[in-house]
């Protein structure tokens, strides 16, 4: 029996990495078998090549070395937790996937599409996330959460960040039955009612 794949998606200062965390342990507490990662990193492999991105010192690597990189990191977590977890069976919760690939460096860096999703089904070996929950929130009111210790992609332009949300929003317009939008209340409880509602649809 396959298992469900869950992603959280969002642009910075969301609060995704608290809201998915918090799913985890909510479906851990209800018995499932589930397993919580974040991108990139969540191997040894991808967790390096995540300090090389985000390392506010490489101001040098380019949009292709960048998108490349991701999809890198995306290849080691798919091949060596991914798969095997929903072929057990597992609920797999992943802090971004693919789709942050396509905003980030699709949108915000105007880089090819297409090409960036001809890539990225061979790196996920055509795996689709279930359900892909969309915080969320004002550029600049997420923004405001990370003044401290920027890394190299939060340096990044106001305008970069809004092409970023839009492309974000393009995605769910495209994909309503997988990509859900859920708006960030200022209250976390009640943002993650909501992505309780639409989860337990696909989990249980």
């Amino acid at each position: 029996m396959r298992g469900k794949f869950i992603t959280f998606e969002g642009s910075e200062g969301c609060g995704k990495s608290t809201q998915s965390r918090m799913l985890y342990d909510y479906l851990k507490a209800k018995g499932k078998r589930v397993i919580y990662l974040r991108e990139p990193g969540a191997t040894k492999i991808s967790e390096k090549i995540r300090d090389i991105l985000l390392d506010a010192k490489n101001q040098a690597i380019i949009p292709e070395c960048e998108m490349l990189l991701y999809m890198a990191a995306r290849a080691q977590i798919v091949g060596e937790v991914i798969l095997p977890a929903l072929k057990d069976g597992k609920v797999v919760i992943c802090d971004r996937f693919l789709d942050s690939t396509l905003a980030y460096q699709g949108y915000g860096l105007g880089m090819d599409i297409d090409l960036i999703k001809k890539v990225g089904k061979f790196t996920t070996r055509g795996i689709t996330p279930d359900l892909t929950l969309f915080l969320d929130l004002a550029v600049k009111r997420g923004l405001k959460h990370r003044q401290a210790n920027l890394d190299r992609i939060e340096m990044r332009s106001v305008n970069y960040h809004l092409r970023v949300r839009k492309g974000y929003l393009k995605l769910a317009r495209q994909e309503p039955e997988r990509i859900k939008v859920v708006k960030v209340e200022k209250d976390k409880f009640q943002t993650q009612s909501k992505i309780r509602e639409l989860a337990e649809d696909y989990v249980f």
